[in-house]
């Protein structure tokens, strides 16, 4: 039976979790807390592939033998096998801990449902599903990931009020806000990779990197080009960045994102330009749309997604989950395709491939 308590914990794991969010990949960002008569006593995260689990950090952070009375919430069920750590289900048991409780069970094949099951006849009380789509949805990127092979891909773009990414030749490129552009910044924080087209190196020549945000890694950038000439000098091949730069010839969208979701590469966020954008929805390869809307009608010359677009509007690419949000002049709207078997932030379609 889930309580209040219950969910006030998994929060503060949640919020633990967070603060790791774009430093775990390809591991899922993951949070714990040890609560102790109704009091949480220690916090741990994982901070990046190779070091401790979440719930180590968590345990390890206490720093004293585990009393009877302790509950460790997690926000996602502990792992069962080895890989680059031993087993986070050996050392729960071996702490002696009596209670457990979960916030989502782990999508990898390896180990969804074992570690519980180890758990529960190791003699823990293993709770699970607390918060459960709230966990889930925080590794949405992870999950896809680990079921399909493929990285999750989200859509972003500023344009204006009638759909253009450019202003005219001359101006300023900036159709949205600074503190819209900031949040950008966030977006581009928390993937592994940052996509466009030859010709936004060309014409803007930018440096997608992360400015404004502290301890990040820099996503790597690739660039999609058919001819495969562009500017020697350009931002993303010299500037001190350029070694995480991929260059992809004459290869489709599609086929990009599959090898770079056998490079280990979990998110991909496409930044344009308009031709990449509009392949990204003609074939329908888009997990998550992220625009941020500029309150200004300019007529530039770039589209936002042109391509061939939907024949007639029963065919259209409709949002669910829609969310809206004002900052500064600047509206943002996210959401999700709704297309069957792509709800990747719950459990995937039966007939999802698995890694």
């Amino acid at each position: 039976m889930t309580t209040d308590r219950d969910e006030e914990f998994m929060r503060a794991a949640l919020a633990e979790a967070k603060r790791a969010l774009g430093r775990t990949s390809p591991n899922p960002a993951v949070g714990a807390v040890l609560v102790i008569d109704n009091h949480i006593v220690s916090r741990g995260h994982h901070r990046e592939a190779g070091r401790a689990h979440a719930e180590i950090e968590c345990l390890r952070n206490f720093g004293a033998r585990i009393p009877a009375r302790a509950t460790l919430y997690v926000t996602l069920e502990p792992c069962s096998t080895a890989g680059r750590t031993a087993p986070c289900t050996n050392a729960i048991i071996k702490a002696g801990l009596e209670e457990l409780v979960i916030g989502a069970t782990d999508l990898n094949p390896r180990h969804s449902g074992r570690g519980i099951a180890e758990l529960r006849s190791a003699g823990v009380r293993v709770r699970d599903g607390i918060l459960a789509e709230e966990c889930t949805r925080l590794n949405e990127a992870f999950n896809k990931w680990i079921v399909t092979g493929q990285p999750f891909v989200i859509a972003k773009c500023g344009m204006s009020l009638d759909g253009r990414l450019t202003r005219p030749p001359g101006e300023s490129r900036w159709i949205t806000g600074r503190d819209a552009r900031r949040d950008a910044h966030q977006l581009r924080a928390r993937v592994d990779a940052v996509l466009v087209g030859a010709e936004t190196v060309r014409a803007d020549n930018p440096r997608l990197t992360i400015r404004g945000v502290r301890r990040v890694r820099q996503p790597w950038r690739v660039v999609l080009t058919r001819s495969g000439q562009l500017p020697r000098h350009a931002h993303v091949l010299s500037d001190k960045f350029a070694v995480r730069t991929l260059i992809y010839k004459q290869k489709s969208l599609a086929s990009v994102l599959k090898h770079l979701g056998k490079r280990g590469i979990t998110s991909v966020l496409i930044e344009g330009g308009g031709d990449v954008l509009g392949e990204a929805l003609d074939k329908r390869l888009i997990d998550k749309v992220q625009i941020y809307l500029g309150p200004m009608l300019t007529g530039g010359p770039v589209l936002a997604f042109p391509g061939e677009g939907a024949e007639q509007t029963a065919d259209a690419l409709r949002l669910r989950e829609i969310e809206y949000k004002q900052i500064g002049q600047t509206i943002s709207i996210s959401g999700y395709p709704d297309v069957p078997g792509r709800r990747i932030t719950g459990k995937l379609s039966a007939d999802s491939p698995v890694k």
